[in-house]
């Protein structure tokens, strides 16, 4: 799918990325908690990475081929609902959004990990993600050495990691 106009303009694009915006800002002001900050930032870069690069299937969320997306900046939260929930994955609809921050819901103000969804990691300390997402780089690498075989490419997937300043500032990184 490509995310040009037929004018050859990028209005998909800012369409998705202020989508992404509109749906953080309203998510973290109903809560009256959160933050919107990393999600107003990162908009644009994370349509560009999820439409053109990620490797992904809303309906097969564990797909064992899948790329990793990790957001480590947890706080971000909304980046990666919004995410989720634009990219088509059932269990993140309007409602999830909606109940940001609620009890009762899967979108907790930092990302958390449930078997069978797309979420690979919780983060919450900064940092942790980052150190999370080198891990599985590295496991992708080994697993890679071991069952790839020329021209049969077993495992053939990437892990992408989204950081903030203060992930890098922590000693877990």
């Amino acid at each position: 799918m490509s995310n040009k106009d037929s004018n050859g303009g990028q209005s998909k694009r800012r369409n998705l990325a202020n989508a992404i915006r509109a749906l953080s800002m309203d998510a973290v002001q109903a809560a009256n908690s959160g933050h919107p900050g990393a999600p107003m930032g990162m908009a644009d870069i994370a349509e560009v990475l999820w439409n053109d690069f990620l490797q992904h299937n809303p309906n097969n969320p564990r797909w064992a081929n899948r790329d990793r997306f990790v957001l480590s900046n947890g706080h971000g939260s909304m980046l990666l609902y919004s995410l989720l929930h634009l990219s088509g994955y059932e269990d993140f609809s309007i409602e999830q959004i909606r109940n940001f921050r609620q009890m009762g819901y899967r979108t907790a103000g930092h990302p958390e990990f449930e078997p069978g969804g797309p979420i690979e990691t919780t983060t919450g300390p900064l940092g942790q993600g980052l150190s999370n997402a080198v891990g599985m780089a590295i496991a992708e690498k080994i697993l890679a050495a071991e069952f790839n075989q020329p021209g049969h490419n077993v495992v053939d997937h990437k892990t992408w990691a989204f950081l903030g300043d203060g992930c890098l500032m922590e000693g877990i990184s």
